[in-house]
Formats: C-alpha cells, structure tokens, sequence
C-alpha cells in the first residue's frame, strides 16, 4: 500500500507496512555511574550535542533554554512567545535579563525540569523524559518541535498522561534516543542531585581573559564620557549593537554583549531591562557595559561584530573627530522620538552614521535577517526567497547630501514602535498611519530624486566598497521562517533587487529590530509587518529607477502578479537610465557592470549557479573526478520547472546540507542545497502556498554550509553520483525514485542520525570558524519514516 505524503526538501517517502508495531525494547540497560560527575566537565558537553540543537532560543520547546546552567535551573513553561492571537503583551521572560533566580523565575510561572529537594530525580520531568525515550526508542510519526500543542508538563502526573496519548514522544524529542554512556551521564547526574556549577565554576566562566580585559577597559571609557558628543555616539551604537556577540579581536575566542547597567564599570552590572534598547531606562545616570557570554553560542542568534582597535579608532574618526553641525546635546526618551532614530540622533552628521552602517552592512542586515525572533515567518513572509542587495554611495544619497529634505519628513518617517508593543489590531489592519506615512515620505522621496538627478542614475552612483572586506553587495536567503544573509552575489539572477539608501537602512533596523517586541500584541505584529510591505517595495523602486524608465513599471508589477496596481502605491523617480543598456533584460547588464567594473571590496563574482544571458543549464557530468565537476552536476539538475525541485512544495524543506565522501585525492565536501520557491508576489497575509509557482522552482547549490537550520542530511558516496543525480534529473514520484533517494537520506529516525549530525557540526564548525555555533534541528523535516521493505 502507498501512502500519500508531503515531498521533503530532497526526498519524499513512504511508511512501508500496516501492521500493529511490535512491542518496544529498551534502547540499553541502566546502570548508575560509580563516581561524582561534574555538571561542566559531564552534563553540559552531552545537553550541548544533544539538546541544544532545539533548546536554545525564544522558539525552544516550552522555553526551556539548556545553552546554559541558568537555563537549565530556571525551567519551563507553558506561556508560548510566539502566539499570532495574542492581544495584550506578554511578560518578557528573557533568561539572565528578567529574572535572576529560580524564586524569581517560579513566580513567572517557570517550573522546574530537575528534582526539588524534596523529590526522587526519577520523577523529575528531564528524567521521565529521557527515561521514557530509552524504554520506547521508536520514532514514528510527525514531530513539530515548536508545535503549540507540546505538553510542556508541570509535574509527573500530567507528564505520565501526555507520554500515554504520545508514548513516541520521548525525548529527545523525534530523534533517537541518547546514547548508553549519553544517557547513564545524565541520568547518573540526577541521581547525584542533580547539582550546578560551583561558585568557583561560575565565576571562572564569567571570568574576562586578560587581553578582553585591556580592550572592554577602553571601550566602557569611551562609552561613559560625560561630554555630550560622546554620550550621544554611545546610545547611537548601542541601540545599533544590543544584539551583537562582540569580540575584541584579541585572540581570546570569547564574546561579550553590550547592555545597559545602573552601575558604574569596575561594579557588578545591574542590567537595565527594557524591552528595546531605546526605551527610558529610568535610572540617571545610566552605564554601557560589556558582558561576557558564558552560554554556549548557537548559530542563529551568533551575530559577531568585531570591537578591536581598528573599529575604536573607525568610531573615532566617524563620530568625534567628524565635526557636528550642531553643537551635542543629550537626547531624552520621549517615545515618540526615541522610536525614530532619524529624527533622535539628528546632530549625528548623517554622513557619520551612514557610513558606519555601511561598514557593518552584513552585520546591519542580519539582524533582521536572523534578529530578536528565533522564529521569523512573521518578519520573513514579506520577502522573496533569493534576493540581492545594494546600496547607494554615501556621495550621491540625497538623505546624506541633503539633511534637511530628512528633517522636512521627520513626520512621515515615525516607525510602528513609537506605539510600543500594543498597537491596535484594528488600528494596524484598518486605519494604519505609519505605513500611510512610510507612502508619503517614499513619494517625496522619489521626487526629490527627481528633481536633482535629471541626468539619471548608474552604477557609479552604488557603493562599491572602500576595504577589500567591504560587503558592497548582500545575498538573501529565505528559508520560510529562518533566512540567511551572505556577502555576495549568491546564487542565480533572482527575480527582484534591492537598492538601500541610508533612511531605508536606519528605518529596516528600527522597525524590525530595534522597534520588534517579540512578547507584542498581534497588532504589534501586523503593524510591523505591513510597514515592511512599505520598505520592501521602496528598495525594490530604488533599484528599478536605474533601470530604463519605459520598463520600471511593468518589471515591478510582474513581481506583484494577481495584486491590483492601486494596492501597492507603486511610484518611480522621473529619472532617465544614465547607463546605456544594449539587450532586453537591462537587470542583469546592470547587476553585471556593478560586479565586474565597479566593486572595490574583494572576492566578489558570481558563483556557477549564475549563467550568462544566452547560457544553457550544463550537461551532466560523465565522471566526478574533482569537486568542480560535482557542482556542475547540481546545478545540470537545478533548472526552474523540469527538475525534482518542482516536486518541493512543502515549506518545511527549503535547506539540505550534501555530504559528498570519496572523492578521489580530496577531502569529504559538503554542498549546501537551497530551494528558492518562487512566489507570484510576497504580499499576502495567509494562504502564502497559493502565490507559489512550482513551475518556477529551482534551487541553488552552494560549497559549504547555507543556514542555522538545516532540513535534512544526505550523504552521497562520489561513486554514486551518477545515480543521485539520475535521480534528481528524472524524478517523477514514483515508488521507485522515493526509494531510491531515500537510500542517500539520512531521515530523524535513522539510527545513525547523531553520527551523521555529529560529523556535520563538526565540519560547520570548522567552515565557519569565530562565526561557528551550534545548529538548529527544530526544523528538520517532521516526518519519520521507517526503513524501506526491501
């Protein structure tokens, strides 16, 4: 019998066989440890290979955050963070900012996953849990780790009622079971009472290593001088930086967050708690401070910014060397000025502030990108799958040429979270001033540009970079509700660009950074979002204006099929194309020159998913001697509409990583592979799958690792290349190519799933080097299939 279900991200299956499954057998026998085990040297290295990969951010199961002993010890709960229903404001519950002891946390509703004094660890929830996955190891079944529906148990009693109804549901949670020696460490632990850091511990891993030391000296005293100058450059960089993991560049592999404390440098911080990082911290004075971070680094929320003397001395020149045009003052927190950042920091030459954000635009970017929500769908379903971006030069960006034409629509550039974190949900659907606002202030802008470029634009007027490692051009991957950004052209010409000038840049970060409250309402939310329907469309007009203006207007609204053209205010500059375009598809000749005649910044080209106008897709390879010849056989297979990437319509594959052994003379590689599912246009609220194409799908592969949350593992021997690819090229959903695929899958119930993630976190770590952290398995796609009949 054939069972219909959904394709995987490279592979879809089938349960074979109907009949009543055969009672469980223990994975292994228990046999508690004989000596003391340490919970840093013993339990930590297991819960971090092992229960990390899904415990460790906003989007873990019933927030339990296991990144760190305070995470562990403060516990679960059943409030979920991401609730698209939610119509007044969740308590924040950020761990080592909200609270900072278990009564604390207790009295937040968090309870505990280890024994109370008073209890045998077996009837503790973390043991009942893991023993229950020991006792019945199966993985069968569908699993959504950020399901909705999770037990997240407050005691035995209800956890003992939900593992009857679920009794696969062990954890970990829809993988196999942990190891004999996993298991005995952790349960034996547990046994032991289940005991944390020491003091001593805990204040060696807060502990900064001399050479940090020298350089958070420095920076805390440049960021508390009293001289207004300096004051006024310090909150401009932190409201920029609260997400950023710093590092000194000292060596040292340690990194450090910047907060606000009530407390002077050389005292314990205090940490100011706001929910953004511009609101009133309502203590006078108020101390930037840097923090180390003792938590174990996950990718997605690993944002590195480097803080080394090049960057003190860059800050230096750009904000106090560089003479103000007014003289410094101190700026309040009135909400509705700070939630606007153009108008708060007006005395910052503009110039000042666009280039440091130029400096950083990888990192700028990526906040939003991988930012304060570990589960992006609501930031993220407003943009295409694969798109580039550019900026203007800070020399032709009206905005920094001419700031008083900012301050004229000071009005029309307030943000969303000026109305802090419950705004109307009528009000956002129904009567939405800001995105009213974002429309007009876009308009004058265009005409604006209009008026003072009656020549036109071209690529001299893009920045180009000025240090070789200048990200001038960005690569978007959207992977459904995660996404990635890479310095770049990634990928084939995708659909549509972006043109950033420096208000767009400050008003994306501020509204879906700075401004996004991950606890808000559901208003909150949609406000945020239709706001950045606005400033998606402005950066994708910026970039049409330098295209020729007979085409601007039916290119953009190709990009929007099936919405009516007054919905989109669309509105170009009444500027010529200063460039001369010679063929009919003026985006890629205008993308080209800026590549290959402008860039400054190095290592920057198109990779072999891109082909030329004219180009044909290549043939398959007929051997596989050299790496080379292995991505040509990707990218054979990746052509829109005839491949296997029309098959993939489930948004729960979107990112499988390829482990490719035996290759003759080189090491084991790994190839990223990244549907780019293309849709009609990115304006719809619900029913995203109805502005799905597949016809149009293709996929991009990329030398490497694409992505914090990978999808699913293949592992493809050189020799069997020829097939796999035979595969991809022909599939047609048969029983047979189902089969055949899946031999190359490594599926969650495999029982060599931790071997084959191991060896794949290993090499990440390795290809990402101080970027590195631990990946996310929450979204791995959700169904277990059983071993194929043979």
């Amino acid at each position: 019998m054939r069972f219909p279900l959904p394709f995987m991200l490279l592979c879809a299956a089938v349960l074979f066989g109907c009949a009543a499954p055969a009672p469980q057998m223990p994975a292994y026998q228990f046999v508690p440890p004989t000596r003391q085990l340490n919970y840093l040297i013993d339990v930590e290295p297991v819960l971090v290979k092992r229960c990390v990969v899904c415990h460790s951010c906003y989007n873990s199961p019933c927030q339990l955050k296991l990144s760190s002993w305070d995470g562990l010890e403060r516990g679960a709960s059943k409030e979920q963070i991401y609730n698209a229903d939610r119509l007044a404001t969740m308590d924040p519950s950020r761990l080592l900012v909200d609270a900072h002891s278990p009564g604390e946390w207790r009295q937040k509703g968090f309870t505990s996953v280890i024994q109370e004094k008073t209890q045998n660890y077996t009837d503790s929830i973390m043991y009942m849990l893991l023993e229950h996955k020991r006792l019945s190891p199966d993985v069968k079944g569908a699993y959504y780790p950020e399901a909705s529906d999770l037990t997240c148990a407050e005691d035995g009693d209800e956890l003992k009622k939900y593992l009857k109804k679920h009794p696969n549901n062990g954890m970990p949670f829809g993988f196999p079971p942990l190891s004999s020696e996993e298991f005995t460490t952790i349960a034996g632990w547990l046994g032991q009472g289940a005991k944390g850091p020491s003091a001593a511990e805990q204040q060696a891993l807060k502990a900064v290593p001399d050479k940090d030391q020298l350089m958070l000296e420095k920076w805390e005293k440049f960021f508390n001088q009293p001289a207004p100058k300096y004051q006024v450059t310090a909150r401009y960089l932190y409201e920029h930086l609260f997400l950023a993991h710093i590092t000194f560049e000292t060596g040292s592999d340690e990194f450090y967050e910047l907060v606000r404390s009530k407390t002077p440098p050389g005292e314990k911080i205090d940490i100011v708690a706001t929910v953004r990082p511009y609101d009133d911290p309502e203590a006078d004075p108020v101390y930037y401070r840097f923090r180390k971070i003792f938590s174990t680094i996950v990718h997605k929320t690993h944002m590195v910014f480097a803080m080394g003397e090049d960057h003190f001395q860059r800050v230096q020149e750009l904000f106090i060397t560089a003479e103000w045009g007014r003289n410094p003052h101190l700026i309040g927190y009135d909400t509705k000025l700070s939630a606007n950042p153009i108008a708060a920091f007006e005395q910052i030459p503009v110039r000042s502030r666009y280039q440091w954000l130029l400096d950083s635009a990888e990192y700028t970017i990526r906040t939003y990108i991988r930012g304060p929500v570990c589960k992006g769908q609501v930031a993220l379903n407003v943009i295409d799958d694969h798109f580039w971006i550019m900026f203007m030069d800070p020399d032709y960006d009206l905005a920094v040429k001419y700031p008083g034409f900012l301050k004229l629509h000071f009005d029309n550039l307030r943000l969303p979270g000026e109305m802090g974190s419950d705004y109307s949900l009528a009000k956002s659907l129904f009567d939405n001033p800001h995105y009213a606002w974002a429309v007009d202030y876009y308009k004058a802008r265009q005409q604006f540009y209009g008026a003072h470029y009656p020549d036109g634009l071209d690529t001299t007027m893009l920045w180009k970079g000025t240090r070789s490692d200048d990200s001038p051009v960005l690569t978007v991957y959207r992977h459904f509700d995660s996404a990635s950004v890479h310095r770049g052209v990634l990928g084939g010409l995708p659909k549509t660009m972006w043109v950033i000038d420096y208000p767009l840049l400050e008003r994306i970060y501020y509204s879906l950074v700075a401004g996004f409250d991950v606890y808000g309402t559901a208003g909150h939310q949609l406000a945020t979002r239709f706001y950045m329907d606005a400033l998606r469309i402005e950066g994708e007009s910026y970039f049409l204006d330098f295209l020729p203006a007979a085409m601007r207007r039916d290119l953009f609204f190709s990009w929007y099929k099936g919405i009516k053209p007054d919905k989109l205010q669309y509105t170009a500059a009444k500027v010529p194309a200063k460039m001369t375009f010679t063929t009919d598809d003026p985006k890629r000749e205008l993308i080209e020159d800026l590549v290959h005649n402008q860039i400054v910044a190095a290592g920057i080209d198109f990779d072999q998913n891109y082909l030329q106008a004219g180009q044909e897709y290549p043939p398959i390879p007929a051997s596989y001697s050299k790496v080379e010849d292995i991505m040509q056989g990707f990218v054979a297979v990746s052509a829109p509409g005839v491949s296997f990437f029309r098959h993939v319509g489930d948004h729960n594959a979107n990112v499988a990583w390829v482990r490719i052994t035996n290759i003759p003379g080189e090491d084991d590689e790994v190839i990223s592979v990244v549907v780019d599912r293309w849709h009609d246009n990115v304006r719809y609220l619900f029913r995203e799958s109805s502005a799905f194409d597949p016809s149009k799908d293709r996929a991009d592969f990329l030398d490497g690792f694409v992505g914090s949350y990978p999808n699913y593992f293949f592992v493809v021997g050189a020799p069997d290349l020829h097939d796999f690819f035979e595969i991809l090229d022909n599939y047609d959903g048969s029983e047979e190519y189902i089969a055949r695929l899946n031999k190359y899958g490594v599926n969650r119930s495999s029982d060599n799933f931790w071997e084959v993630y191991d060896w794949f976190q290993k090499e990440f770590d390795v290809y990402h080097g101080g970027e590195a952290g631990i990946v996310d398995l929450n979204r791995y796609f959700y169904l277990a299939f059983e071993d194929p009949v043979e």
